[in-house]
């Protein structure tokens, strides 16, 4: 056939083949994300973001720093995220080299023995290889050379995956620095938790001390005959309870500070803690900021926004799978079925370039549903970050209500316990001066005691809240 008449016929199955690949399905349009409140729809200052502060700064307790410090170097979870950046950082590399020509070397021995009646054979039977021999059936082939590829990025295919992988990374570091505002917030909180549980222990101690001295008293007054036996009993089996309650709290104490050390990444043992008690210990304060702040504190928010880049370029880079790929080979090297002529210029050079452009041309169905897909993912990635930010907003906003309601009942009742210790020290006078029975001894210090333990709860609530706000507005990874 005439070149001239194929070369027509080839460019208008180029054209086609541009067309076809260009055509793409039409698919849902992505929603649009909602905007943030101005505010914080509560009563508390906001002028003032906190969550730039470092946890050194925000958790003043030497114990808990060096608790803080521990759990960041040895935490298991935080050494599996650490591999995970690793991971992210090779694929980046990965993507940056193939934007880059692929070249590669090598080198082979083979043997063939073609027919005399085919081209190649007719060819060999023709060419005198040996002088004054025949040919062989069997011929050696050796060759070494370097082979090179590359595909022309057209359609920013390539470089839109080494975005990706940028976006992943970074993600992935934002996962990071989320998981460890999670782990300094879940430390803090253990340690309020552990000074807690230490109060309530001394208290119910300094309870027993004042049962078993109304004890002794009631048994000295059945002496007396002032008393029954009834009252020694009823005051026996309050002195037991409280002695019971003293070993469920140890039991607390171990299990508490086997979580904390676990969450430190070492075995149990002691831990070193503030003994003033929590009540000594004022929470800090917190203040919200703006709601916008967020985006610029929180990893997780920055990790929602993040995916939802790369969402975005998965769309394109699918999108591209439909155009056609134009790619380069290009072989340069030296072959030969001797060794002696394996070097000889340039009867055994080899080279060789080509062009190829391909694309999709009748079964794109697989494309089609990979396209689909990434459509769907990045509407996904869409409805995640409003779903994080909805998240970060609500957190710091049920924060803010609980620092300032805390407030109010820890207030409440200290007032109350205070009135209650008094009460206790009125009916133990006036149960030694036999004015009150011991129905309202045994009353009296049974409310007072579950009173301070209800103001050490609410104490530990005032802090976990404090932390938790701290931990919602981003703080605690820098």
């Amino acid at each position: 056939m005439n070149l001239n008449k194929i070369t027509p016929v080839l460019m208008a199955a180029a054209i086609m083949l541009f067309i076809a690949g260009c055509k793409t399905p039409s698919l849902t349009k992505s929603p649009s994300a909602k905007a943030m409140p101005a505010d914080f729809s509560s009563g508390l200052d906001s002028n003032l973001n906190s969550g730039v502060l470092t946890w050194r700064q925000f958790f003043k307790d030497p114990y808990l720093a060096a608790l803080i410090d521990t759990a960041l170097l040895h935490n298991q979870e935080l050494a599996i995220m650490r591999q995970e950046i690793e991971i992210a950082s090779n694929d980046i590399r990965y993507q940056k080299s193939r934007l880059y020509p692929k070249a590669e070397a090598g080198l082979g021995v083979g043997i063939e023995k073609v027919g005399r009646y085919t081209s190649q054979g007719a060819g060999d039977a023709s060419t005198e290889i040996t002088p004054g021999k025949e040919v062989p059936d069997w011929l050696m082939d050796y060759r070494f050379g370097a082979v090179a590829t590359w595909e022309a990025d057209i359609w920013k295919k390539l470089r839109n995956s080494k975005k990706i992988a940028v976006n992943r990374y970074l993600s992935t570091m934002e996962g990071r620095n989320f998981q460890t505002t999670n782990l300094v917030s879940e430390i803090a909180g253990m340690y309020y938790e552990l000074l807690a549980l230490d109060n309530q222990l001394s208290i119910v101690r300094q309870t027993i001390i004042l049962q078993q001295n109304a004890l002794e008293i009631v048994r000295a007054q059945k002496e007396a005959a002032a008393a029954t036996d009834l009252a020694v009993k009823k005051f026996e089996s309050e002195v037991l309870n409280s002695q019971s309650r003293e070993y469920e709290i140890l039991q607390k104490i171990q299990i508490k500070e086997n979580d904390l050390n676990q969450a430190l990444g070492r075995y149990p043992q002691h831990i070193l803690r503030d003994t003033s008690g929590i009540l000594n210990i004022a929470p800090t304060l917190v203040n919200a900021g703006i709601p916008s702040q967020l985006l610029n504190n929180r990893p997780d928010i920055k990790q929602a926004v993040l995916e939802l880049e790369s969402s975005k370029l998965d769309v394109k880079v699918a999108k591209a799978e439909f155009y056609p790929a134009f790619n380069i080979t290009a072989a340069l090297g030296f072959q030969a079925f001797n060794p002696n002529y394996l070097v000889k210029f340039p009867e055994s050079l080899l080279s060789s370039l080509a062009g190829d452009l391909a694309g999709p041309l009748i079964n794109k169905a697989a494309i089609k549903t990979e396209y689909a897909n990434a459509n769907a993912r990045q509407i996904q990635a869409i409805y995640e970050y409003e779903r994080t930010i909805l998240n970060a907003y609500i957190e710091v906003s049920s924060g803010l209500s609980n620092m300032q309601n805390y407030e109010q009942i820890f207030n409440r009742k200290a007032a109350e316990t205070d009135t209650l210790t008094s009460s206790v020290n009125i009916a133990n006078d006036l149960f030694r001066s036999a004015r009150a029975d011991y129905l309202e001894v045994l009353m009296t210090q049974r409310d007072a005691l579950e009173t301070k333990l209800e103001l050490v709860e609410i104490r530990l609530s005032q802090h976990l809240a404090a932390t938790g706000l701290y931990r919602a507005l981003g703080g605690g990874w820098n």
